[in-house]
């Protein structure tokens, strides 16, 4: 309001001094004049009137010359330089250089046309002003200002519009309350509520500016930006609608009520293309569960939060990412994944974890067996009659038949690139490795034995130069029309990745690690880097861990390669440990229900005797199961291989710590606000073994005895 109070005073300051320097309206032209002696009044028919330099004329006039002031009636025409003014009616006032214009009002000049009933316009300053509703036409750019009261500036092209604006162009429509519009630059500025509808979005603001030719705008105050189930709120906005290009300044938030997602911080960038929007300085992310938490004796929902240094959520092509399969439990307490079908178009090459190409690090194989779990004795006996009936090892039939049952595995799938965080000196993977090594070795060409009568079949090249490609044996690989189009290519899907200083916190987990990565395709959290992960009293480390969620409840957590977990027995500064190269917890109803140790596992527990006095078990097997009662270990089962020791009470050592071990509960979050406040977290050194110290008891309870169970 200030600024237009401002805007009328530089608007009658010049109509004062020119009021000082009066020039007479000279009749240059006519077809009849008439003048009337008693009320000295002249008539005149086709006038052309001249008041510095610009030229009026008319149907009809009649003329004061002592006032210097003039009514001119019908195709009322004003020309003053690129300036054309019409109407019906005109009453022009010479000394104080004032047009008053009525009906059927025309303004025009290189750039612009506006239209009105009542209008009038200041020869001096060039300033015109409607008061009953107008419009404005940007002949250019096919932008249209409509408003009720409205202000134009002919010396340079602005517009100041009030009450009922709309502005009009191929792309937005915006509606404000105060407006100012230039014609020749094409740029909106926003003095009060402005809204900004687009095709699928819209933006609220009460200041800011906005140019319809760039597309660039920039808001100051009371941000809001929607976008079907999104928002975007920030104190400054800026974007480059050309480029799909923004960026927001000070308590940014991003919410996504479809996806349940809640991002926030203080500084964002925004990408259109992807929907891509990163966020700093005190960044974190709340992602809705179905998980329940009961506060204040109601059960609301719990929500997973996780801040970093930098938070990344962007929607990707789901068949560039590679997906985790959920693991199970086979026969004889193996770890294996959930059978699904497959799924081609869903997987591709794995990548470095946090690229900018959104790609995971890939799941770790599958324990194999040596008989499936599904396998019947009768299988059993067919498969060995088989064997006894093969050709010599040697022979060209073995090798080919030993490809074409590697290709026809379903425990590995041969176009996935192992990577070297994931367990690469698995037996099982190696012996496949070497035969899809050996079988680029043989001479394809040369004739197969066989009863019938074959033709040469021509080498693969795609198995000799690239030995992850599928091996075809009879046909030659297609390169044409090979891939029809699928529509699943086209799935996007919601991924999240978090750089450094990465927080975990939920009511029933707890973690930390220096980078994440997120996709709601397998609803699975990768951490990387010195990742500790926390499930009540229990504490778990490795290189990489691996969350996952089923309908959106925590299912699963893997721990990846040099997998640790600990737990403090209360009161004292002993420590059950397990360790191993992946472990794999289970969850049911929010709570770590059992736990999977498998590769060379190690463990040290501690048995609390009636007296007090505490017994240490230490044993090394090939796997372990935990099971867990009331949130704590209940039972520890060595499974194949063991070898253990025993220590009575007064044997005990004083401390027995495995290798790697390491003990970091000042680094775990607490509750949403070590989330929120962004405090630093430093990642522990790995080479460094945490001295223990006491733990704190949260309540005068007696801990459960671990029962050890061996199981040869």
């Amino acid at each position: 309001m200030q600024k237009l109070r401002f805007f009328f005073l530089l608007m009658l300051l010049p109509s004062l001094l020119y009021s000082q320097q009066l020039t007479k309206i000279i009749i240059r032209e006519s077809e009849f004049i008439k003048i009337d002696n008693i009320s000295k009044i002249t008539h005149i028919k086709k006038p052309v009137f001249e008041h510095d330099g610009a030229i009026l004329t008319s149907d009809s006039a009649r003329l004061w010359q002592e006032l210097n002031y003039f009514e001119a009636f019908g195709n009322v025409h004003i020309n003053q330089d690129t300036i054309n003014i019409y109407s019906d009616l005109l009453n022009y006032d010479g000394n104080a250089k004032m047009a008053h214009l009525i009906n059927k009002v025309r303004m025009s000049d290189p750039s612009s046309l506006l239209t009105t009933n009542v209008f009038d316009y200041n020869m001096a300053t060039k300033v015109g002003i409607y008061m009953d509703n107008g419009k404005i036409e940007n002949r250019k750019e096919g932008t249209t200002v409509t408003s009720k009261k409205g202000y134009y500036l002919s010396s340079t092209k602005d517009a100041y519009f009030r009450h009922n604006v709309k502005v009009v162009t191929d792309s937005v429509t915006i509606t404000s309350d105060s407006l100012r519009y230039n014609t020749f630059s094409n740029q909106t500025y926003f003095y009060g509520p402005t809204d900004i509808k687009g095709k699928n979005d819209n933006l609220y603001t009460e200041n800011g500016e906005y140019n319809t030719k760039t597309k660039k705008a920039f808001f100051g105050k009371k941000n809001l930006y929607t976008q079907g189930t999104k928002s975007l709120k920030g104190d400054s906005l800026y974007y480059d609608g050309i480029k799909g290009y923004g960026k927001a300044v000070k308590n940014i938030t991003y919410n996504d009520t479809q996806d349940k997602l809640l991002l926030k911080g203080q500084l964002g960038e925004y990408f259109k293309e992807g929907e891509r929007i990163i966020v700093k300085i005190n960044a974190y992310v709340g992602m809705g569960s179905s998980d329940s938490v009961t506060v204040d004796g109601k059960l609301i929902p719990d929500t997973l939060w996780l801040g970093a240094d930098i938070l990344e959520a962007e929607r990707s092509l789901q068949k560039s990412l590679s997906l985790i399969q959920k693991p199970t439990v086979l026969q004889d307490d193996e770890i294996g994944v959930e059978e699904e079908k497959p799924k081609t178009d869903a997987l591709a090459p794995n990548k470095q974890p946090l690229e900018a190409s959104s790609s995971a690090k890939p799941t770790a194989p599958k324990v194999a067996s040596k008989v499936s779990a599904k396998q019947s004795k009768k299988d059993q006996a067919k498969e060995k009659a088989k064997k006894d009936k093969a050709p010599p090892p040697d022979s060209l039939e073995t090798k080919l038949d030993s490809v074409k049952r590697l290709a026809d595995s379903t425990s590995l799938d041969l176009n996935i690139v192992i990577k070297k965080d994931s367990l690469t000196k698995d037996s099982l993977l190696t012996s496949k490795q070497a035969l899809i090594k050996d079988s680029t070795k043989l001479d394809l060409s040369k004739k197969v034995p066989d009863k019938k009568d074959t033709s040469k079949v021509a080498p693969n090249k795609a198995a000799i130069t690239n030995p992850k490609a599928p091996v075809s044996l009879t046909k030659p690989i297609a390169v044409k029309d090979s891939l029809p189009f699928n529509p699943a290519d086209t799935v996007r899907t919601r991924t999240i990745k978090a750089y450094h200083n990465v927080r975990v916190y939920k009511t029933n987990l707890q973690a930390k690690s220096d980078s994440l990565f997120f996709t709601a395709a397998d609803s699975t959290l990768r951490l990387y880097k010195n990742p500790i992960l926390w499930a009540d009293s229990s504490q778990q480390t490795g290189d990489t861990i691996h969350v996952q969620f089923k309908d959106k409840k925590i299912n699963s957590a893997q721990v990846i390669q040099n997998a640790f977990i600990a737990d403090q027995e209360t009161d004292t500064t002993k420590f059950n440990q397990i360790k191993g190269k992946i472990i794999t917890a289970f969850f049911n109803k929010g709570e770590i229900r059992n736990m999977y140790v498998d590769g060379n596992a190690e463990s040290i527990s501690y048995d609390k005797k009636k007296d007090g006095q505490y017994q240490q078990n230490q044993t090394l097997s090939a796997r372990i199961k935990i099971t867990f009662e009331d949130k704590e270990i209940s039972i520890i089962k060595e499974v194949k291989g063991i070898e253990g020791t025993f220590s009575p009470p007064n044997k005990v050592p004083k401390e027995g710590l495995l290798t790697g071990f390491i003990w970091k509960p000042e680094l775990r979050p607490k509750s949403k606000n070590d989330i929120i406040k962004g405090n630093t977290i430093k990642a522990p050194d790995k080479d460094k073994v945490a001295s223990p110290k006491p733990k704190v008891p949260q309540k005068t309870t007696t801990k459960k005895p671990v029962t050890t169970v061996k199981k040869a």
